[in-house]
């Protein structure tokens, strides 16, 4: 995992919710904005599966931008904010194992069709016959 917190900027903001009388004078919601195309710690296709992965949390001047406003104090929002950049970057660059076709074992087939061939067998029997 990379940390490219330096590089993150952060602007703050008015809360909504919990704080009382607090709410209205003191900025705590935090807000963390990186450029994602101007990073210097990945590499230019790093940089590419972040944008196509994080598209619809990137603006137009390709900033990813994410919002904390969970605790009462801007220090703590903005530790908040930071480890989910980071870990949404991080789930971005994961690139998921091919899968590959596989066949039943020629046991496991026959034991399927056993059991098939067991309950028609049971249900045919129950058949009320003259």
């Amino acid at each position: 995992m990379k940390d490219f917190s330096t590089e993150i900027t952060y602007k703050t903001s008015r809360s909504s919710g919990a704080g009382g009388q607090n709410v209205n004078k003191v900025e705590t919601a935090v807000t963390a904005i990186w450029n994602v195309m101007e990073s210097a710690m990945f590499t230019f296709d790093e940089k590419l599966r972040i944008s196509e992965k994080l598209k619809n949390r990137i603006n137009s001047e390709g900033l990813l931008q994410m919002t904390s406003s969970e605790s009462r104090t801007q220090l703590a929002n903005k530790k908040i904010v930071t480890e989910k950049m980071l870990e949404l970057v991080e789930q971005a660059l994961f690139i998921p194992k091919k899968r590959f076709k596989t066949k039943p074992s020629r046991g496991q087939v026959q034991k399927r069709l056993d059991n098939k061939k067991k309950l028609s067998d049971k249900k045919e029997n129950r058949k009320f016959k003259f």
